[in-house]
């Protein structure tokens, strides 16, 4: 599962044999979560999380958008076009 971006600690990953819509798994030593990218801008929504606190959560959804562009290519790399 190839990492598109690195937020603190945490691990901004894509499944490659993943679905639509076009969306990143955030992984901590014990959390997850996911979002949906809502291409091309946004806004980013939440789809669901395990162990992350709502302000972890807040804070990691303002760094995803910062990187949207980012994640957004790395979707593409392995899907195609979003």
């Amino acid at each position: 599962m190839p990492t598109v971006l690195r937020v603190g600690g945490l691990r901004i990953a894509i499944y490659p044999n993943d679905h639509r819509p076009a969306h990143v798994h955030a992984f901590g030593p014990s959390q997850e979560a996911v979002f949906i990218l809502n291409c091309p801008d946004g806004p980013l929504r939440l789809r669901g999380s395990l162990g992350f606190s709502v302000r972890a959560l807040n804070r990691l959804e303002v760094e995803l958008q910062r990187g949207t562009r980012r994640t957004l290519r790395g979707w593409s790399r392995l899907h195609g076009h979003h």
